[in-house]
């Protein structure tokens, strides 16, 4: 069964980091590009961050650029996303999906998105 398990969200302050984990169970990480999502209470469910599966490539939204990385790990079907100098607009449920593209580019709109997690919440708030 295929499945991408988010962990890693919590309670930081602004300023703070967190490293949030997504884990691939019942198919190969290599053959997929995987991004990152969130969805802030009230508003509509936005395209963080992706990660190709060829190479490597990267993506990211303008409002994260320079404070979020996204990276994977193969051989241990984890894809992650660090997150530094968190601010309170951050505050989100992320959630992380997989695309069936095989290819060095990736993209953060839903709709490419073939498989989800279940989120995990990050609240950032003193």
């Amino acid at each position: 069964q295929l499945q991408l398990v988010e962990s890693g969200g919590g309670l930081v302050q602004p300023g703070g980091s967190l490293r949030l984990s997504c884990v691939v169970s019942g198919f190969t990480l290599d053959y997929y590009a995987i991004g990152w999502f969130r969805q802030a209470p009230g508003k509509e469910r936005e395209g963080v961050s992706c990660i190709s599966s060829v190479g490597g490539s990267t993506k990211y939204v303008d409002s994260v650029k320079g404070r979020f990385t996204i990276s994977r790990d193969n051989a241990k079907n984890t894809v992650y996303l660090q997150m530094n100098s968190l601010k309170p607009e951050d505050t989100a449920v992320y959630y992380c999906a997989a695309s069936t593209y095989y290819g060095r580019v990736c993209a953060t709109q839903s709709d490419v998105m073939n498989y989800w997690g279940k989120g995990t919440l990050v609240t950032v708030s003193s």
